[in-house]
C-alpha cells in the first residue's frame, strides 16, 4: 500500500501504449461529443477530486457545462489503462475534463465546486479511497484560469483556517498535460449505474466570494 501513496518516477512508471482507449466520443446524458475539438467558444478545465466518477456526475449536472469525460492525468504512462493506473505506477489521477460555456456559468461557479464538494487536504487519498490517482488537482488551460485557481486556493485555506482546520491544502494547480481518455464503462458512470459508488464529500466550510 504504501508505494500507491508515493508518486513514481518517471523512469519507474509502466510504459504504457502508443493508442488511445477506444471509446464511443458520445457523452452518454447529453449525446454531445466528448471528443476534441470544441468549438471556439467554449473553455475546458480538469478537475482532479478522487474517484471520477461521482465528480463527473457533479460537473455535467451543472447548467453552462457543455460536455464532460473522465480519464487519467499528470502521470508518465501514455494512454494508461484503469488497472494500471489503480497500481500506482503510471502517475496519473483520476480526472474529469469539463468543457463549459463561459456565457452560462463562469470558472468561479466551477472553482467553488471544487473545493466544497471533496477535502483538498488530505493528500494521496480521498475519503476513503487510497492512491496517488485520488489526489486533489486542478488543471488550468489559460494563464487566467492558472491565475484564478491559485487565489482561490489562497481563499479557501484562510477559510479553513478560520473554521478551525489548520491542514495544509494539497491540491496541485498546474496547467494541463496530457489527458487520456478513460475506458467507455468510465464515461458517465453513475449515469448508466445510478446505484453506484460516489466518494464526494466536502469538509463544511465555504469558498469566500472572490474578487
Amino acid at each position: 500500500m504504501t508505494h500507491k501513496t508515493q508518486l513514481i518516477h518517471a523512469a519507474g512508471a509502466l510504459p504504457g501504449r502508443t493508442a488511445p482507449l477506444a471509446i464511443s466520443g458520445r457523452h452518454f446524458v447529453s449525446g454531445q461529443p466528448m471528443l476534441p475539438p470544441f468549438p471556439a467558444h467554449l473553455a475546458q478545465v480538469y478537475f482532479a477530486m478522487g474517484c471520477f466518477w461521482g465528480v463527473e456526475r457533479l460537473f455535467w449536472q451543472q447548467p453552462g457545462v457543455r460536455v464532460t469525460a473522465v480519464g487519467y492525468q499528470g502521470g508518465f504512462t501514455p494512454n494508461p489503462s484503469y488497472e494500471e493506473v489503480c497500481s500506482g505506477l503510471t502517475g496519473h489521477a483520476e480526472s474529469v475534463l469539463v468543457v463549459f460555456d463561459p456565457r452560462q456559468i463562469d470558472f468561479a461557479t466551477l472553482l467553488k465546486l471544487f473545493w466544497e464538494q471533496h477535502d483538498p487536504a488530505q493528500g494521496m487519498a480521498q475519503g476513503a479511497d487510497i492512491g496517488t490517482q485520488y489526489r486533489s488537482a486542478i488543471f488550468t488551460t489559460s494563464a487566467a484560469q492558472q491565475a484564478a485557481a491559485e487565489a482561490s486556493r489562497a481563499a479557501y485555506a484562510q477559510a479553513m483556517a478560520a473554521a478551525g482546520d489548520a491542514r495544509p491544502i494539497t491540491t496541485e494547480i498546474n496547467p494541463a498535460p496530457a489527458f487520456y481518455f478513460a475506458e467507455e464503462y468510465h464515461q458517465q458512470y453513475l449515469a448508466k449505474h445510478p446505484g453506484g459508488y460516489c466518494g464526494l464529500g466536502g469538509i463544511g466550510v465555504c469558498l469566500p466570494p472572490q474578487g
